[in-house]
């Protein structure tokens, strides 16, 4: 039994790039074409080759054709920008950084789009969004985004510190040890959080639907640039979790199809629940795994309303059924895939409506190793349907657990009889869930509840003292977390959903 063609190799020369927030992507290599100018002062010649004369090379959307721009000078609409840059630089009252002026000007521009996807980025943090696919990277391994002035968690990644953390999609981060993210850009934020492996850094998270905002100390590690992990569920089904779409994703997707097809492989649960997106032509490749041949995965629209399909390339006939994973961390190259198998393939989605990023995006380098990301499409569903902002409603819609949402606990902070927090209440529903019922749940610490920590502490071999913090909030959440893992209600009904379609 086959489970899927060998990749054409085509697939992985296209270097497209669709991002899920902030760092799942990978940029074009830029193919700059200097002009050399004559006449003009030390000044205007720096302009010009740190912001004008950089030739950006972008890519045709479906399959490389390469577009170069190269910026001419004496043009009359910069007059007033090269005005204020000279008044600046001679009436200002200090010296100023021409550098950083020219670098405010750019920012400014891409700031002026109200694109949350297009960034400039200085050296230093085009170095760490370049590193964020090829390789992997060192922080707490969350995706952002900015929406409407805020910095957002779009997924956590498996295994991740971040994940670990119980950070969840749509959590808002305010502040950054203690240095507020109030007007900063995704690309800001990035570089504020990550950090090198075994450093802390400390996060103030506001959760939807809660009052109080919550405050999270991580431990900055690497992030593995495996995507794909999977396993049988059953004799005859099988469950692949596929974390991003990286620049090897399609590969370890192929030899981990292969690896469960030896061991009895029937039936597949895909699930892209978390999976914040990347790359374009690895959504594409991955797609054309489950999509018959020259049937559409994706139409791409661009700024004059012309529609460019791309169809799958390979047989995209596996001789098994498929049911697909989806919740609100499934963006952009996640929903890419999850609607062309939907609508081009008949495969049913269950879980919970995706995230709704609908747009694509390429980067540029300049010369100086700063780096221009910006948006240069729509796309669309192969029905033509524009999913931003709306996201993807599955087939079967069902939801985890209240307790899988519940948030974080601060482990540094000390809950103990008498006390009164939203985090007493957290603990208290934390409790219950897992077996150990305090007997209230609104956020007052009373002699019951402490019961209830000590009978779990000593279920554990802690410190039965009946006082929370430290080792035992963390081991609270990490036993809660096993009941979610164990009480997946969104994988038992795709796997019900499945076994239907096996009949």
């Amino acid at each position: 039994m086959k489970v899927v063609k060998a990749l054409e190799e085509n697939n992985a020369e296209q270097t497209k790039v669709e991002e899920g927030t902030k760092d799942q992507e990978q940029g074009t290599e830029n193919k700059s074409n200097f002009i050399r100018m004559k006449k003009f002062h030390f000044i205007m010649l720096l302009f010009f080759l740190v912001f004008l004369s950089a030739g950006i090379t972008t890519f045709a959307l479906a399959f490389g054709k390469e577009k170069v721009v190269t910026v001419a000078p004496n043009r009359a609409e910069f007059n007033k920008l090269y005005e204020a840059f000279d008044t600046l630089k001679n009436g200002f009252y200090k010296d100023v950084n021409q550098k950083k002026l020219i670098n405010g000007a750019i920012d400014g521009m891409v700031e002026s789009l109200d694109d949350p996807y297009s960034d400039y980025m200085s050296n230093e943090e085009a170095e760490s969004f370049h590193s964020s696919i090829s390789s992997s990277f060192e922080g707490i391994g969350a995706e952002i985004q900015e929406k409407d002035g805020h910095i957002i968690i779009v997924s956590p990644i498996k295994g991740s510190p971040a994940e670990k953390a119980g950070l969840k999609p749509n959590d808002m981060v305010v502040s950054v040890d203690g240095k507020s993210l109030q007007g900063k850009n995704s690309t800001e934020a990035v570089t504020m959080i990550r950090g090198k492996k075994g450093t802390k850094v400390v996060l103030t998270i506001q959760r939807p639907g809660t009052d109080a905002p919550m405050t999270v100390p991580l431990v900055r590690d690497t992030i593995p640039i495996e995507t794909v992990y999977g396993e049988m569920v059953d004799d005859s089904i099988a469950k692949v979790q596929i974390t991003s779409f990286s620049s090897n994703t399609a590969k370890e997707l192929e030899k981990t199809l292969n690896d469960l097809h030896q061991k009895g492989m029937k039936g597949l649960v895909l699930d892209l629940r978390q999976n914040p997106g990347g790359l374009l032509d690895q959504a594409v490749s991955i797609t054309s795994m489950f999509v018959p041949k020259g049937k559409i995965i994706v139409k791409e629209e661009d700024r004059n309303g012309k529609i460019q399909e791309i169809a799958s390339q390979n047989d995209g006939n596996p001789d098994f059924p498929l049911v697909v994973l989806i919740d609100k961390g499934s963006a952009s190259a996640s929903e890419i895939f999850a609607a062309a198998v939907k609508e081009s393939a008949g495969v049913p989605l269950v879980g919970e409506k995706s995230f709704g990023k609908g747009t694509v995006q390429t980067a540029a380098d300049f010369k100086d190793g700063s780096n221009l990301k910006y948006t240069i499409a729509k796309w669309l569903t192969p029905k033509g349907n524009w999913i931003h902002k709306k996201g993807i409603v599955p087939d079967v819609e069902v939801a985890l657990p209240e307790y899988a949402t519940l948030p974080i606990i601060d482990p540094d902070k000390e809950l103990a009889v008498s006390t009164s927090s939203t985090e007493v209440q957290t603990a208290q529903k934390m409790l219950k869930a897992i077996g150990f019922d305090p007997g209230r749940d609104d956020g007052f610490f009373d002699e019951k509840t402490k019961e209830a920590v000590v009978k779990f502490q000593t279920s554990q071999n802690l410190t039965a003292d009946g006082v929370l913090k430290g080792n035992t909030t963390l081991k609270l959440m990490d036993v809660l977390r096993e009941k979610i893992k164990t009480n997946d209600t969104q994988l038992q009904k795709a796997v019900e959903v499945l076994k239907g379609r096996m009949k």
